[in-house]
């Protein structure tokens, strides 16, 4: 799953704009299979006395925090298209605005991680394109891949 976190200045998005970065967000992952359901957003919104850069309190930046538990990127090269294509996806809501953002990726290690108890299959398996189709976790066999 990749878990978003952006830590924004109280009032700095509207409720429609939190709703298109999700969407554009989650194209992101699903243009390159992911399960719609696996991408999680959360906007915190931080008052200004409590959201410093340099030292001092900011209305104009953006800090955004990722946890990639799905897939992990095995080279540079992967990495940095990533990065591309989700800078690509906020732009509207960053540079083209005039904020100053952060992201920041982590990989997290799959075997800790589950979906309504179930420890998700793996990337491409047909489990993950069962779950993909239906956008939710259900219990799978690695046998024959029928419900439970």
């Amino acid at each position: 799953m990749p878990f978003h976190r952006f830590y924004v200045p109280h009032g700095l998005y509207s409720p429609c704009d939190k709703r298109s970065i999700a969407e554009a967000v989650t194209d992101v992952y699903v243009k390159v299979g992911l399960p719609r359901f696996y991408v999680v957003i959360n906007f915190i919104e931080v008052s200004e006395e409590n959201f410093y850069v340099s030292g001092k309190s900011s209305t104009d930046f953006v800090r955004i925090s990722i946890h990639h538990i799905a897939r992990h990127l095995p080279s540079r090269e992967r990495k940095r298209d990533f990065m591309q294509r989700y800078e690509k996806a906020i732009e509207p809501f960053t540079k083209g605005r005039g904020i100053r953002w952060e992201i920041q990726v982590a990989e997290m290690d799959r075997d800790l991680w589950n979906e309504n108890g179930i420890n998700p299959p793996l990337g491409g398996s047909d489990g993950e394109i069962l779950w993909r189709k239906l956008d939710r976790a259900i219990p799978y066999s690695t046998d024959h891949l029928e419900l439970r």
